[in-house]
């Protein structure tokens, strides 16, 4: 009897971690997380609860999650140049500006001319700040444009975002100018 009870603990911490990281299949970041580091560096010696293995199944899925989504992407962006432009954001900011605004403009235009699969959007950053942050910002800059496209007519249902931060930038030079051409949102098309 005990046994049963300590097998359905398993099985529903189990399935309420797949929940939570299956559930939403809309946003995606790209995190880099410590949690494989601590699991690497464990001795294994030591015995597992059901809490500690429904962690680490949850955590194995995320990361699967994560890496289908830079592959997805970084095959996508690897198969075709982008026809629609990249727009800037200003410094710590996710606002879009009136000169990114006649592109996302003209980004909608060639949208809603053409039939595109899929597009993804995604956030980038320059170097400054922490990684979390520009996580965070490089998602609200995913967003903001998402939300700007769908407001012009493009259907909600075929734009993802995801977020970089700082990991992916277009200009590596440490200047003002290299971090003006690395605040960016960056689209990828499937057709």
């Amino acid at each position: 009897m005990k046994k049963n009870l300590t097998w359905m603990a398993i099985f529903i911490l189990f399935t309420f971690g797949m929940t939570i990281f299956t559930g939403c299949g809309e946003k995606k970041s790209v995190v880099k997380s410590d949690t494989t580091q601590m699991q690497e560096t464990a001795p294994a010696t030591i015995p597992q609860s059901a809490s500690e293995t429904a962690k680490k199944d949850s955590s194995a899925e995320a990361a699967k999650i994560k890496n289908e989504a830079t592959e997805q992407s970084s095959l996508m962006g690897a198969t075709a140049k982008s026809p629609l432009s990249d727009i800037n954001f200003d410094f710590d900011s996710s606002a879009i500006s009136p000169d990114a605004r006649k592109i996302l403009n003209a980004n909608a235009d060639f949208l809603l001319k053409n039939k595109v699969s899929s597009i993804v959007v995604e956030g980038h950053c320059d170097e400054r700040g922490t990684a979390e942050y520009n996580m965070a910002l490089g998602e609200r800059r995913a967003q903001e444009t998402k939300k700007y496209l769908v407001n012009l007519g493009i259907n909600a249902s075929k734009i993802t975002t995801i977020s970089y931060g700082n990991e992916r930038p277009l200009d590596t030079g440490s200047n003002e100018e290299a971090w003006a051409k690395n605040r960016r949102a960056h689209f990828v098309v499937t057709p």
